[in-house]
């Protein structure tokens, strides 16, 4: 099959011919219809965060079953399904408790801490003829087919397109589980949002879905203002020309009661929590690069404000994304406006070069599935 590979860092990623073992006992095969080109994709790519290479990149997708597992019993080929990186085993204590979404066991997955598995039940996952290729994120979905564990992925609804569905693997996870999950965003209350990418659009979509009185976007490219107003912000706050913190703080008369990092920077979460009224959660969704700090005033914690992480959207993602598909359908959830545009797998690279420029909100790859 076809992939886009990482090599080296820093470098383009460069589309090989890469092998495809055929499914061990709990492995499902699927043909790729769509990914989406996500900012962690990026971080990898630049060093950021750390991985062993050659990979072959990807992981917001969504494609087609072709064959499964001997002990396969959630999905069955001809199913449509949505993947997620967050592969769960079912029996730790992390699962058991229902936080699925921080599950680490390595018969199903690899923590961002971990040593990628190299292999299946069966033999290496991917090779070329070099040798072994590494998965990545449990998914590699920037390549034509993908080979998975069956707890790394759902079944959809037959009518939902692929391509919005894949959005839903990552970006619209992350950002819906944010806001419903993690934080718990209430009706009437205030939200702040900085980063108006797929992630943060996300979030500003869930929290007009709940109820916010009030959904601040803030970024620093003009052009997104529209755009998140369209996901449901009541304001834009354009970070380049004003005091982002400052501007929350005086309109709100002391702050919002929930704050969405959803760029990956030490200074912009210092900002999330720093515009917290008294009782206010600051979300970091964001991937702040290894070795990069946060500073908040200690003080601040005596007004009950608190500063937390969210991976995945503390997602329990079998059950979450059949329901975001019903959001989708029903006209809930805005993901048409989040595709910026299609690309072929070959244009992976222009893509990413978009991404850097700041303006778009997703690019989606699309294959012929």
């Amino acid at each position: 099959m076809k992939a886009a590979v990482l090599r080296e860092v820093g470098k383009p990623l460069q589309i090989e011919q890469v092998q495809i073992n055929k499914p061990g006992p709990h492995e499902v095969l699927i043909r790729t219809a769509a990914a989406g080109l996500c900012h962690s994709d990026l971080h990898f790519m630049q060093g950021s965060y750390p991985h062993p290479l050659p990979a072959v990149l990807g992981h917001e997708s969504a494609g087609i079953v072709e064959q499964v597992g001997s002990e396969v019993r959630t999905v069955k080929p001809g199913d449509h399904v949505i993947t997620c990186l967050s592969a769960f085993c079912g029996h730790c204590e992390f699962c058991l408790t229902g936080h699925m979404s921080l599950c680490v066991s390595p018969d199903t997955k690899r923590g961002k801490d971990e040593e990628p598995r190299l292999s299946t039940e069966s033999g290496p996952r991917l090779s070329t003829e070099s040798g072994p290729m590494l998965q990545y994120l449990n998914l590699s979905s920037f390549a034509e087919q993908m080979l998975i564990h069956e707890h790394a992925c759902v079944a959809i609804r037959p009518h939902m397109p692929l391509d919005r569905a894949a959005l839903i693997g990552c970006s619209v996870t992350t950002g819906v589980g944010a806001a419903i999950h993690t934080s718990n965003v209430r009706p009437g209350e205030m939200v702040a949002v900085i980063g108006c990418g797929g992630v943060g659009l996300s979030a500003i979509n869930r929290a007009a879905i709940a109820g916010a009185s009030r959904i601040f976007a803030i970024d620093t490219v003009a052009s997104k203002g529209n755009l998140a107003m369209e996901f449901g912000a009541t304001d834009f706050i354009n970070a380049a020309e004003v005091d982002a913190v400052k501007e929350v703080i005086e309109a709100t008369k002391g702050g919002v009661h929930h704050a969405f990092e959803a760029i990956g920077l030490g200074k912009t979460s210092e900002q999330a929590f720093n515009m917290l009224r008294r009782g206010g959660t600051a979300n970091i969704i964001g991937m702040i690069p290894v070795g990069q700090m946060v500073s908040v005033m200690g003080a601040a914690f005596l007004g009950e404000k608190k500063l937390q992480g969210s991976l995945m959207g503390s997602n329990r993602f079998p059950v979450d994304m059949p329901r975001f598909v019903d959001f989708y359908m029903s006209g809930k959830l805005k993901l048409d406006q989040m595709i910026s545009q299609r690309i072929k797998l070959e244009q992976v690279n222009e893509g990413f070069e978009d991404m850097k420029r700041g303006e778009l909100a997703r690019s989606v790859i699309v294959f012929d599935a």
